[in-house]
């Protein structure tokens, strides 16, 4: 099929360690971050001495990508693309160094350097090909700022991963003026924020209960938790001061979405008062926020009500739901009946406009 010759993965993963953070700053911060690691920890420690279990990691689940080397090793990286026919890939870090540095009373700032540095190497391997979804520290704007002037001048930044919810890093939400400079700069580079699905510390008690062995239930809760972020973007006002500012919601699910846009609609008619905003949520939504899905057949079925020019493929390696090495042929199913340059923006044009490639 013609539309799906080329693949973009908008939503792929990489190790960075504490360790390797640690390698990259001066050793008086080391006590720091193993002491603020814990702090980051502890829920999902706490969660799983109440089930009774040991703690998951990727090798508790039964994907073979788990246990890939491309995981950690850029080289083995490009190898497991080719074997999977993928050409390009947005890479997240599964440690949430902002979680980390943002409770660090010294060395913050030498941390958050530390691993987007870390992060450039990885990615050097091949900077037309791994493009890292680097990591800024929001504790001050004007270093937020400088941070992201020299990732974008070194390393040909295309895209930084912000916080699911701000909040949960002792910060005020996106749509307060403290971001305004660093909105202003993104918007006028045409950088787009990404916001991936996360664990909250809250949602571990969930996992405290679940009856799964691999966590199922406390699995398929997050994706549906980032509607508070949606609402948050889409009800504040940030998009009548940034018109042009662009956001991705990371592994969303599009199932939800539709539904969750129409309520935000209709409560805009039915007695609700928003004062920030001129337009409908959805006109916003259809404007400045993209949406990534993996091998989501219903999605793709309703893919007009979202917009096809909204929605980004991604193959999600090394994680459990990820479709290497079969992403070819999994796509190839997945747009069987969708024409092929529909077809073809979904896997690799909304991508490369979005991210500049």
């Amino acid at each position: 099929m013609s539309g799906t010759e080329q693949l973009i993965s908008v939503d792929s993963h990489y190790q960075c360690t504490v360790e390797a953070l640690k390698e990259r700053v001066p050793s008086r911060f080391h006590d720091e971050i193993d002491k603020t690691n814990r702090l980051v920890e502890a829920p999902k420690r706490a969660a799983m001495h109440r089930r009774g279990t040991a703690l998951l990691n990727l090798a508790s689940y039964l994907h073979e990508a788990a246990r890939h080397p491309g995981y950690h090793d850029p080289a083995a990286r490009l190898r497991a693309m080719d074997e999977d026919g993928v050409d390009v890939e947005i890479l997240f870090s599964d440690l949430s160094s902002f979680r980390i540095f943002y409770r660090m009373v010294d060395g913050w700032k030498e941390t958050a350097r530390a691993f987007n540095d870390f992060s450039a190497e990885f990615a050097a391997a091949d900077p037309d090909r791994l493009l890292v979804a680097y990591q800024l520290p929001l504790r001050e704007i004007d270093h937020a700022v400088a941070e992201f002037e020299r990732l974008v001048g070194d390393h040909h930044a295309r895209t930084f991963h912000l916080p699911t919810r701000p909040s949960s890093c002792g910060l005020p939400e996106y749509f307060d003026p403290r971001y305004d400079p660093l909105w202003a700069r993104m918007q006028e580079a045409g950088i787009p924020v990404c916001i991936h699905l996360g664990v909250e510390d809250e949602t571990w008690e969930i996992a405290s209960r679940d009856p799964t062995p691999q966590l199922a239930v406390f699995t398929s809760q997050q994706a549906m938790r980032l509607a508070e972020q949606l609402a948050m973007l889409l009800l504040s006002g940030l998009f009548e001061r940034f018109p042009e500012l662009k956001f991705v919601l990371v592994e969303p699910g599009l199932h939800w979405v539709p539904g969750y846009l129409a309520s935000l609609d209709r409560m805009t008619t039915h007695g609700y008062e928003f004062p920030a905003i001129k337009e409908a949520p959805s006109a916003y939504f259809h404007r400045n926020i993209w949406l990534t899905f993996m091998d989501d057949q219903r999605g793709v079925r309703d893919r007009h009500e979202l917009g096809v020019d909204r929605l980004m493929w991604s193959t999600d390696f090394p994680h459990p739901a990820c479709t290497w090495p079969n992403s070819r042929k999994v796509v190839a199913e997945l747009m069987r009946d969708v024409p092929d340059d529909e077809a073809h923006a979904m896997v690799y044009g909304n991508a490369r406009r979005v991210f500049g490639i």
